[in-house]
């Protein structure tokens, strides 16, 4: 990674990418202008009740996110993107909706000068019933299952490629493929759209929706599973890596930076270095950094081993660690 685009310090670095604790305002504000091709990130979400990762009251959540949001539009490059991961939340004391994630959408839009490319909506299956007190208690709502992920962009044409992301046929759709003619006829359809022979054509995959349906269960993943091996807690609210992959392996190619200023366990800075993109991780918990260093050990690390690099990013002790390829990736403490 060119050092100009690398803070002083991080906690630790691996071959493509490193990871900071520290104030995502600040380190993004030593970033150089236009420099950052992908800025994905899952901030601390606006709920009632408050959380041991940190989150803010609903009247104010909005002007603390736009803080952000303006440095992330001075540091994407023109063709860049910002996915941002928003739940939803309930207002206190009554079951109806808070609006805050949709006044971050709109004033991202009015103030900042992002444009909406599209949104998303992220369905966890897995996701437990909440909140308890109008779903479980009283059952006068429904599951919260679903997440909006705003996908702004500088400007009006950011960099895309739908075809990295395409997704496995359907039974139906493979069978029409092998025999095109026993399925369907070219003709005009009453909606309008007219569908041809092209139609027939094996694309490799079919055009995801934007509806991703990523259930998240990581319970015996290789994080948590390190995690529980040494002792120490993972943190409580991570995403799936098929949900940043998606984003990534569509927006930036090989070699692009990818940010995320909400980094927790650093599930983005995992995949970007496995898709090849270099990559920057801020999260202000010192402890969600050494524990999120688990994402690149090689298999079959000791413990003893695990626990102490964990310890020495701990302590702001530099290491080194061999990856699976017997590379040296060096581990820089704070």
């Amino acid at each position: 990674m060119s050092a100009t685009l690398i803070p002083a310090n991080p906690a630790y670095s691996t071959l493509l990418g490193a990871s900071y604790v520290g104030d995502a305002i600040q380190l993004l504000a030593g970033l150089p202008d236009n420099s950052i091709n992908l800025v994905i990130t899952s901030p601390p979400f606006a709920l009632q009740r408050q959380k041991e990762y940190g989150n803010r009251d609903q009247a104010e959540y909005v002007d603390w996110l736009l803080d952000f949001g303006k440095l992330v539009y001075q540091k994407l490059r023109v063709d860049g993107s910002f996915v941002l991961d928003l739940g939803g939340a309930y207002r206190k004391g009554v079951p109806v909706r808070s609006l805050h994630q949709f006044r971050v959408l709109l004033r991202f839009c009015d103030e900042l000068n992002f444009h909406l490319a599209q949104e998303f909506f992220w369905h966890n299956s897995s996701k437990l019933p909440s909140p308890i007190e109008w779903v479980n208690k009283r059952k006068l709502r429904a599951k919260d299952t679903v997440n909006t992920l705003w996908w702004f962009s500088r400007s009006e044409w950011p960099k895309a490629n739908v075809s990295n992301v395409l997704t496995e046929y359907s039974a139906r759709m493979k069978k029409l493929l092998e025999d095109p003619g026993a399925f369907y006829t070219p003709r005009e359809r009453p909606s309008g759209h007219e569908i041809g022979l092209a139609f027939a054509n094996d694309n490799g995959g079919a055009i995801p929706s934007n509806l991703l349906q990523i259930p998240n269960s990581e319970s015996n993943g290789v994080y948590l599973g390190a995690c529980k091996a040494v002792g120490v807690k993972g943190h409580p609210a991570r995403f799936p890596a098929k949900l940043p992959e998606f984003f990534i392996r569509m927006l930036t190619d090989p070699g692009d930076l990818v940010v995320d200023i909400f980094a927790g366990s650093n599930t983005t800075g995992m995949v970007a270095e496995a898709e090849g993109r270099r990559w920057l991780a801020f999260e202000l918990s010192r402890e969600y950094v050494a524990s999120s260093v688990f994402r690149f050990l090689p298999k079959g690390l000791s413990v003893g081993r695990m626990s102490e690099l964990y310890d020495n990013v701990l302590r702001g002790e530099p290491v080194f660690v061999e990856d699976e390829t017997g590379f040296q990736q060096r581990l820089l403490a704070v």
